[in-house]
């Protein structure tokens, strides 16, 4: 085994960390969200607008799934950073397994409930006819290996939490390598169209699986052998923390579905250019999305070591780098909207919907950015119920209604506008929430580690600051 390591974040210059971790983390992300984008790219060439639908259409319905997953990690990050912050290594290995083995049984039951009742729940988010049947076909393929993600994603945070950020970007460009391989011989050389997609995804499940795996045990001997005993231990505690983090995660999946269900309304064109802007903002915005992952191993460790003062500079440093980031990234867009919808082949309403993300939309990326920096800071200070009330909140309120006004003024395209001025709204709670919680916690300087959960308190606190701002 080779030479255990782990980067202390208590120490050092944060900006550095944040810029380091995110670039690293992103990397690995837009890997597989570049994988994605050819996915749709690919499969626009052989000229069926009804299957870059239907992708879209299974993306939705795969987002519940996946947010079920994220939830875990999310839980499984904040308590292994806190753990480690406190230099309690044993706890750290211990709850990394406990998680795998949640995720796996996660895995198993999910897809088995899913899959019969499949056609039904793709009705709900409006698919139906064809595009219905291809998007069914793509997610019997993709589905079962839900298990797959589970397990990758609970090695991957955790080598994000002893800080082995390069290593914590290699599973997911394996995979990534993978796919973007196996996508043209499954989709082409094998006639298999979208379903040829969907197994070049499994192969590439399988493969960043196996590089997780390798890398958690070799560089961070994160597991240990787990037991019933230890898993049973730690569950009180992984599901105290997991389901509010499953919660807020499951909230973006619904707003992807109410943004789905009306854009449906304006026929396949415009459901196929949320598919495409769906597969390039990840891409693009990889950096930002990656956000939440990298500063949160920061924050968890200066939290668990008492660090406050240094959780608050994280906060700001991660605010500076996603201005810095969305700018120049906002600016890239807007020069090559041109090529860009040409090369998806775009048309009429498909077209206009990408030019307008390559646009002013664009900006979105900093409210989504703000409020993933929230999210982070909240799980990691031990208070995962703030990000399940603001995401769902921001899922609902913050878009339905905004989503509903702009759809009647400025049809498909106001079903864009309308969520980006609800993500607005939504960041501005979200950073006033964190700086009042923050602030707190200096002035008290009694944090406690995460898994003690958090106050109804302090719940019912955010709840009225939440009333009082909007």
């Amino acid at each position: 085994m080779s030479e255990v390591k782990e980067v202390r974040f208590t120490e050092g210059n944060l900006m550095k960390h944040v810029t380091v971790m995110s670039f690293t983390s992103s990397i690995g992300i837009m890997a597989i969200y570049v994988v994605d984008l050819f996915d749709i790219f690919f499969i626009s060439l052989l000229g069926q607008k009804e299957m870059a639908a239907a992708a879209g259409y299974a993306s939705t319905l795969m987002f519940f799934v996946s947010a079920i997953n994220i939830g875990l990690s999310i839980a499984a990050g904040a308590l292994i950073a806190s753990a480690l912050g406190a230099s309690n290594r044993q706890k750290a290995r211990e709850i990394t397994s406990s998680v795998a083995v949640i995720a796996t049984i996660i895995g198993i039951v999910f897809p088995l409930l899913m899959l019969p009742n499949i056609e039904y729940l793709l009705s709900l988010i409006g698919a139906t006819g064809d595009v219905q049947e291809m998007a069914a076909r793509y997610l019997w393929i993709i589905l079962p290996a839900t298990v797959f993600s589970g397990i990758s994603m609970t090695a991957v945070v955790a080598l994000r939490a002893y800080g082995e950020a390069k290593w914590a970007m290699y599973p997911s460009l394996a995979g990534a390598g993978v796919n973007f391989v196996m996508d043209p011989i499954f989709i082409f050389a094998l006639g298999l169209g979208l379903e040829g997609a969907a197994v070049a995804t499994v192969c590439a499940r399988l493969a960043t699986l196996y590089l997780a795996i390798r890398g958690s045990t070799r560089r961070s001997n994160a597991f240990v052998r787990p037991t019933m005993p230890m898993v049973v231990k730690h569950t009180g505690a992984i599901v105290r923390f997991a389901i509010p983090a499953v919660m807020q995660s499951i909230a973006s999946p619904v707003a992807m579905a109410i943004l789905t269900r009306y854009m449906a309304k304006f026929g396949s064109e415009a459901v196929a250019g949320m598919a495409v802007i769906g597969r390039l903002a990840p891409v693009v915005f990889s950096v930002v999305n990656a956000l939440r992952g990298a500063v949160g191993p920061i924050i968890g460790q200066n939290y668990g070591a008492g660090r406050m003062d240094r959780v608050r500079e994280t906060y700001f440093s991660g605010l500076k780098f996603l201005g810095i980031y969305v700018i120049a990234t906002f600016t890239i867009l807007f020069v090559l909207r041109v090529p860009i919808a040409n090369a998806f082949g775009a048309t009429g309403l498909t077209r206009e919907l990408l030019y307008l993300f390559c646009g002013p939309l664009a900006v979105v990326a900093f409210f989504n950015g703000t409020i993933f920096l929230s999210n982070a800071t909240f799980n990691n200070m031990g208070h995962p119920g703030y990000s399940s009330w603001l995401n769902w909140g921001r899922s609902t309120i913050g878009m339905l209604p905004f989503v509903h006004v702009g759809s009647l003024a400025f049809g498909a395209k106001g079903v864009l506008i309308g969520a980006v001025v609800g993500g607005a709204v939504f960041a501005a709670i979200c950073a006033k929430i964190s700086f009042n919680l923050m602030n707190r916690k200096i002035a008290s300087q009694t944090p406690s580690e995460p898994e003690l959960g958090y106050d109804q308190e302090s719940e019912h606190v955010m709840v009225n600051q939440v009333n009082s701002i909007q």
